[in-house]
């Protein structure tokens, strides 16, 4: 809905002559009436009255199914009604996560069209019982344009709308996936913490808090004891949170701690998760499974494995951290000064524990706090699991996510109209929940309902940078990423406006009105910033308009909602909407698997990968080329009659199987800082860093996304999270035992240490026993399988006993895991193991888990094409698909290939992601979380 058609050109003619220009603008108060206060207006952009969007796709009934990591069916629903342009991945993922009712029940939801009429229907009627609506007509339009943008996946609601709206026995659903909680100095309050966060948990949601307020353990207690401080209290939330299943399911609670850098434990709190992983890394060494969520495991015993750790910084800590100056805690009960700390050294331990598990992030508490709206109320201190979400204790924010993909027009231009009129129809969706949903706590509500806090982002902003033939880190990506997020912002707020015209602004914005209408004049003016040159006159005039109307508006009326957009990390709804990439995140890789309607995975090449290309100016003939050459290869490196400098346009977050590309972590965080001058509250994101990058380097990345502006940062070292420290792979090759020209047996000790590791083999199992020298190198092996005296367990015996003996006699475990591993006979099949998922023999998997435990990485054998009969063997070989080979080419695809293996290969990008608890395959990351591209399942919120 418009203004008024005068000022909509006028502001289009001052935007046109501003293109290029860094003047600072300053708003206007406008008087007269504008007609808002008489309700919401929609216009029909996609739909015609009278005909329901459900008539004008086509429909098809599919069989929605899951597989386990070992083929067996986890899910099936069959007989599900489908838009037939929907891929089959989301069919089953939001078959299996969204369709309400048991399996079992003949009232369960078997239809698309049931569950995207469930929501927008409830929201509908609610919009018309809270009067937010013109007339009906516009009651009418805005349902019919909602069923739109669901239906042809041009966005989608968080999962707890999808999973609680509509339900008859549910009038009050829980809406939101983000909550903040706040804690106080006292054990009621330390107690109901964990209440309140059970409860969010059990309901599928993720929670964050600021423990800073829990005074330290250098400080005494009231009774004249010590105080246990907050990282005692953080032991018992962990395994709370680690005991509770979140939404019914089995995915574990996501969960955010925050400690202030002056509370006197932040240096217990920084390295409290690394100590974590050090002990973790000795129970593996000893035996127990490295596995994740395995229980009874090495990560299973051991403490803070349940939440993201982040430490708040001021600027004035930055500073003192670049200049090498010292700074002070403080006592939580007085503040008085605690002792005094060097900044830099402060700095480096965040970077050296981030370096060894990924934890903790940081948080620019300044940078946060600048660009708060609601200032006269509290400061910010906390944010929900993955750093998006930055308001006040005690409220929650509901999210939604936009597909930017879905907006290109047939000539591949971005349609900045359609993008506007979704953000419009979206954000007021989003506003028409918050008085109809419930929280968990009293004090949630009031706030929700006070504050009214929204989270409208997008996703597959890697795939539209792609397709549009521009560079994820390239000048042209981030100022198109920038202005893209503008509009999106600046279309809420103004909508936001219109919305306090007619039902008055949020409870808490007379209170707040001037610090409010200082930070949307910081995101209009940031506008400026963008290199217009950079980006279509369309698209960045259309920026300049939304901002100025959204101030103007807003300073006549004031808004509707505190905060409108984050950038979350669309785990499981970018499935719904088929997204190529997640959020803000490039894509992970240019070859994709996509699962079939009849069953198996068919591997092909991005489809923005042809559109690219063509953007970039190659002929048809070229780019088949091209397209093939990648699906050989795996990689674009090297392709016949590509470009070199057009190279970067197909960088990918991780490097490719065989190529030596992949996007520099600096180009994460440079995309980051783009956005975030346009975002109400934060960005989801985990900057991957190389295996190979050092603490000062991360200690580095931090500083620069404190320069840049970012709010917040997570960052990962690749293969941080392996079986053993890199000290300890070295010194295990450092003490091998070494050859000696003449034969000595180096026999054991009577009295040893030993691994004893149980296994699966397409269902054969067995147990591996390991003895161990004084220095921790294997002398011997005993395989126990079948019964006694069968012929298996003979053999074993025997085939052990020659190990044995070739290990004593100074034959090296390398040379013996060379010549054994990848032989191929049955028993063959899948593992419950997710670092050997598919075993060709006994064999094969006795020395893979051998080179695992026992052989530097380096040293490790390729695994090779199996040969059978002379020909490529068709079972799965984890090598050649990993190189971008499977077997059985149709048409220049690849069929027949079982999900779970190509899945596996697509995680050997992260080696030491977790698997997923609901299927078992090997998750991927998405934003600070991770997702299962199999079932559709996420470790965080949202």
């Amino acid at each position: 809905m418009a203004v008024t058609e005068d000022r909509l050109s006028a502001a289009a003619a001052a935007g046109t002559e501003r293109r290029g220009s860094k003047t600072r603008r300053g708003g206007r108060r406008r008087t007269g009436g504008t007609g808002l206060e008489n309700g919401l207006t929609f216009r029909r952009l996609h739909t015609t009255p009278g005909v329901h969007p459900f008539e004008e796709v086509d429909w098809e009934l599919r069989t929605a199914a899951i597989t386990g990591e070992r083929g067996e069916v986890v899910f099936e629903q069959k007989d599900v009604e489908i838009p037939s342009f929907w891929s089959q991945q989301a069919t089953k993922v939001v078959v299996s996560k969204y369709f309400r009712g048991h399996l079992d029940d003949p009232k369960r939801e078997r239809s698309v069209k049931q569950l995207i009429s469930r929501v927008a229907d409830t929201l509908t009627d609610w919009g018309r019982q809270g009067d937010y609506f013109a007339s009906e007509e516009d009651a009418e339009t805005f349902h019919a344009e909602l069923t739109y943008l669901l239906l042809h996946q041009r966005m989608a609601f968080n999962s707890p709308v999808w999973f609680n709206v509509g339900l008859p026995d549910n009038p009050k659903p829980q809406c939101s996936a983000c909550f903040i909680n706040s804690v106080d100095d006292d054990m009621e309050s330390i107690m109901r913490l964990a209440a309140t966060e059970a409860r969010l948990f059990k309901g599928g949601s993720g929670a964050g808090s600021n423990l800073s307020r829990i005074r330290s353990s250098k400080e005494r207690l009231s009774g004249g004891g010590i105080a246990s401080g907050p990282v005692s209290f953080m032991r018992g939330y962990d395994a709370f949170a680690g005991v509770i299943k979140s939404g019914g399911k089995t995915r574990r609670a996501a969960k955010m701690v925050i400690l202030n850098v002056d509370h006197p434990d932040v240096l217990e709190f920084v390295n409290c998760k690394a100590n974590e992983e050090k002990k973790a890394w000795a129970l593996i060494d000893s035996g127990y499974d490295g596995g994740f969520n395995v229980p009874g495991g090495a990560y299973d015993s051991v403490f803070f494995q349940n939440a993201n750790h982040s430490v708040r910084v001021t600027d004035e800590f930055m500073q003192a951290a670049e200049k090498g100056t010292l700074y002070s805690t403080r006592f939580v009960r007085d503040g008085s000064p605690c002792e005094e700390l060097d900044a830099r050294e402060v700095l480096r331990q965040i970077a050296e524990a981030t370096w060894i598990c990924g934890d903790p992030g940081m948080q620019f508490d300044t940078t946060i706090n600048r660009w708060h709206t609601c200032k006269n109320t509290d400061r910010i201190y906390a944010s929900n699991p993955c750093s998006e979400y930055m308001f006040l204790d005690d409220t929650a924010c509901n999210l939604a996510s936009l597909n930017l993909l879905r907006f290109l027009r047939e000539d591949d231009t971005f349609d900045v109209d359609a993008y506007i009129h979704a953000c419009e129809i979206t954000i007021t969706a989003q506003e028409i929940i918050v008085d109809n949903a419930s929280y968990p706590t009293e004090k949630i509500a009031e706030n929700s309902y006070a504050y009214r806090p929204l989270g409208l982002g997008y996703a597959n902003l890697g795939a539209l940078l792609m397709d549009q033939g521009l560079a994820y880190d390239s000048d042209e990506g981030r100022a198109l990423a920038g202005t893209l997020t503008a509009i999106m912002t600046g279309a809420a707020y103004r909508q936001s406006a219109r919305v306090a015209a007619h039902l008055g602004p949020f409870a808490g914005y007379a209170r707040n009105r001037e610090p409010m209408l200082d930070v949307i004049a910081m995101h209009r003016d940031a506008v400026e910033d963008i290199d217009h040159d950079l980006v279509p006159e369309e698209v960045i005039d259309a920026a300049h308009q939304v901002w100025e109307e959204a101030y103007e508006l807003g300073d006549l009326y004031g808004y509707k909602n505190s905060q409108a957009t984050v950038l979350a990390p669309t785990g499981t709804i970018a499935f719904m909407m088929d997204c190529d990439t997640t959020g803000i995140e490039p894509d992970i890789a240019l070859v994709k698997y996509k699962t079939l309607v009849g069953g198996g995975v068919l591997k092909i090449v991005n489809q923005t990968v042809p559109a690219a290309l063509a953007k970039l100016g190659y002929d048809k003939s070229t780019v088949n080329e091209i397209v093939a050459y990648i699906e050989e290869q795996g990689t674009i490196e090297g392709a016949p009659g590509l470009k070199d400098e057009h190279l970067p346009v197909f960088d990918c977050a991780f490097r490719p199987q065989n190529g030596t590309r992949s996007i520099h972590h600096m180009g994460h965080v440079k995309m980051m800082a783009a956005a975030q001058p346009f975002i109400s509250g934060a960005i989801s994101k985990t900057v991957n860093v190389p295996q190979e990058a050092t603490a000062e380097e991360i200690a580095d990345a931090y500083q620069q996304a404190w320069k840049l502006g970012l709010k917040a940062i997570a960052i990962y070292r690749d293969n941080s999270k392996r079986t053993q420290p890199l000290s300890t792979s070295l010194a295990k090759k450092e003490q091998a035992p070494q050859v000696v020209a003449k034969p000595y047996r180096r026999r054991l000790s009577d009295e040893r240490q030993s691994i004893t590791h149980k296994f699966s083999i397409a269902g054969h199992e067995g147990y591996l026993h390991v003895g161990l020298y004084e220095d921790g190198t294997p002398g011997e092996i005993f395989v126990t399988m079948s019964k006694e005296g069968s012929v298996i367990s003979g053999l074993m015996d025997a085939f052990a006993t020659s190990v044995s003996m070739a290990l004593q006699y100074g034959v090296p475990l390398e040379v013996l895991v060379r010549k054994f591993c990848h032989m191929r006979f049955e028993p063959s099949g899948w593992t419950p193991n997710p670092d050997i998922p598919f075993a060709k023999s006994i064999m094969d998997y006795i020395f893979r888990y051998l080179s695992l435990r026992f052989v530097p990485r380096e040293e490790q054998p390729e695994e090779e094409p199996a040969i059978q009969n002379g020909a490529a063997a068709k079972t799965p070989a984890v090598k050649n698909q990993a190189n971008g080979h499977t077997n059985g080419h149709s048409n220049g695809h690849h069929h027949g290939t079982s999900t779970s293996e190509l899945l596996n290969n697509i995680a050997k990008m992260q080696e030491d992601a977790p698997p997923c608890t609901e299927c078992g395959m090997i998750m991927v990351r998405a934003g600070a979380c991770y997702r299962c591209d199999n079932c559709g399942a996420t470790s965080g919120c949202g």
